[in-house]
């Protein structure tokens, strides 16, 4: 498989805006999940920043690309794990709550060591919502080239989204699952690309979904299966776009990473295509423990 690294394309750089959750992310490596009173001793650990639209701007970054992450931080003292790592990454932070003391939430994740499979367990942003008031001046006024919206920000996504629109900048919505509040953003949004766990009111086939979204007016539509192929709708055209077959290490936040190449690729290629090349930068990144190690490969 083609190493990541030698897919960067850069003869202009692009500007990317990730907005949505921003979580501290402990990961270990083990035989298992524990089970009810059992302790386990991991094979290895790692700490990043986490959140589907953080790790998504990274992937963004390491593309070739400037990514701000849009989001509720703080001043806690654990915050600085999170600046480190993103700084680490060139990523900036754009704070909706720079003076927030308490801790940011945190994920306790745990990868199955002989099947690649993560449970996890983690505080969302339900409890560091922010207001449209939050959100920085002048937000859009660097020549951002594409945004994308996790959901875990609903209020300010949507207020991102609908500027956005105004101002002919495409947007990405990252449909890992519903979220209330979706239906707001979706008359602004120029690419769905959601998992098979994304299902909107009143839907349970995958037909109805891509009807539900196209009902929005979306004219670029995907839903991911993991390692089965993706289903698009591209300007009411239907079809499939296979992905690498790999011996997965560690599947945990795949489906970020996923979301971060899109926006690298669709800024390059046609929908189809770049579905095809965020795929492949995926299956890459699934081939090593944690979030950021794929990125450090050698050719």
């Amino acid at each position: 498989m083609t190493n990541p690294k030698s897919q960067i394309q850069n003869p202009k750089l692009h500007r990317g805006l990730f907005v949505g959750l921003v979580t501290l992310d402990l990961i270990y490596l083990a035989d298992s999940a524990p089970k009810n009173n059992q302790k386990l001793v991991a094979a290895d650990y790692t700490v990043a920043a986490g959140g589907p639209a953080t790790n998504a701007s990274v992937t963004f970054a390491h593309l070739g690309n400037q990514a701000t992450v849009l989001g509720v931080v703080g001043c806690h003292p654990m915050t600085q794990l999170i600046y480190s790592d993103l700084e680490n990454y060139q990523v900036a932070i754009a704070d909706l709550n720079p003076n927030k003391d308490t801790s940011p939430p945190v994920s306790s994740i745990i990868v199955t060591q002989a099947t690649g499979e993560r449970a996890i367990v983690s505080i969302n942003a339900a409890k560091t919502q922010a207001s449209i008031t939050s959100i920085p001046a002048n937000i859009l006024s660097a020549d951002i080239d594409i945004i994308l919206i996790d959901g875990h920000q609903m209020e300010v996504g949507q207020a991102i989204a609908q500027m956005a629109k105004a101002k002919n900048i495409p947007v990405v919505i990252d449909g890992g699952s519903w979220k209330a509040g979706f239906e707001e953003i979706l008359p602004f949004v120029d690419y769905a690309v959601c998992s098979a766990n994304f299902y909107p009111p009143n839907c349970t086939t995958e037909v109805e979904v891509f009807d539900y979204l196209s009902n929005f007016g979306i004219p670029y539509i995907a839903i991911t299966h993991g390692e089965q192929p993706i289903s698009y709708l591209s300007s009411n055209q239907r079809g499939t776009v296979d992905t690498p077959e790999i011996a997965a290490v560690d599947t945990l936040g795949a489906g970020d990473i996923f979301h971060g190449a899109f926006c690298h690729y669709i800024l390059w290629d046609n929908f189809s295509d770049a579905l095809a090349q965020a795929a492949n930068i995926a299956a890459s990144s699934c081939q090593f423990f944690g979030t950021r190690h794929w990125m450090n490969a050698k050719s």
